[in-house]
């Protein structure tokens, strides 16, 4: 795709029908995840979606899927827990596990026009810590980069991962998504330090600016996903 979903300046896209993609984040009071595990099987969970049978070709879910990624490409992040989980369960949609998070995903819905059970769920807010420093990256890891210099919520952060994950997955090849798709999608989410994201920035790997609609300003770097395929060529 030539004109990056992410950029600040008006495009094309912006006059295509606007979805976003839903994901919900299981926050129970007693025992919500780690941080890094919900930015991580958030973007699994993106990844998923986009692999899914049901998401291509003549699947259920392909239009809607095809119109999504024609305009700008908007994710936002609500949390549940007990009924309200239960309930956002019974949509149509996929739920990604990881260590200690729960995500799902679902397909995308126009702006205005979500479904009343994830309406009503909040999406502000939402905070999450990690409770030890996560564990070293496994050689040949895809690793999404979050940027030292931006501060974002748990919610909006997960949403980042979920832009990162995307942007990898349009630059592979077929038979490299399937391959990452075969492996369950394994992925890391650091944050690199200063030095470190100076030169990811000027790398040439999938870089996300954010848009600017929630949070953080319009066109801040916050991801940038390094996949081994990618660094090989």
């Amino acid at each position: 795709m030539s004109e990056s979903p992410f950029q600040t300046e008006p495009t094309p896209r912006d006059e295509a029908p606007q979805f976003v993609l839903p994901l919900v984040v299981r926050l129970e009071k007693s025992a919500p995840p780690a941080r890094t595990d919900a930015l991580e099987t958030a973007a699994r969970a993106v990844l998923v979606m986009l692999g899914d049978e049901r998401s291509v070709g003549d699947g259920e879910w392909a239009q809607v899927m095809r119109d999504w990624q024609d305009a700008r490409i908007r994710k936002v992040v609500r949390r549940a827990r007990g009924a309200e989980w239960r309930r956002a369960g019974e949509l149509p949609g996929i739920t990604v596990t990881g260590k200690s998070a729960e995500v799902r995903v679902f397909p995308p819905v126009p702006l205005d026009g979500w479904p009343k059970e994830l309406a009503k769920l909040q999406v502000s807010g939402t905070e999450l810590d990690d409770p030890e420093p996560p564990a070293d990256v496994a050689p040949g890891t895809a690793v999404l980069w979050m940027s030292p210099d931006v501060e974002m919520s748990a919610g909006k952060a997960m949403a980042q991962a979920g832009h990162g994950a995307q942007l990898a997955w349009w630059e592979l090849s077929d038979d490299e998504r399937a391959a990452w798709r075969e492996a369950g999608f394994p992925l890391a989410v650091r944050t690199a330090d200063r030095r470190r994201w100076r030169e990811l920035t000027a790398g040439g790997l999938p870089l996300v600016r954010d848009a600017g609609f929630t949070e953080i300003a319009p066109g801040s770097c916050t991801v940038v996903a390094e996949h081994p395929a990618l660094l090989a060529r």
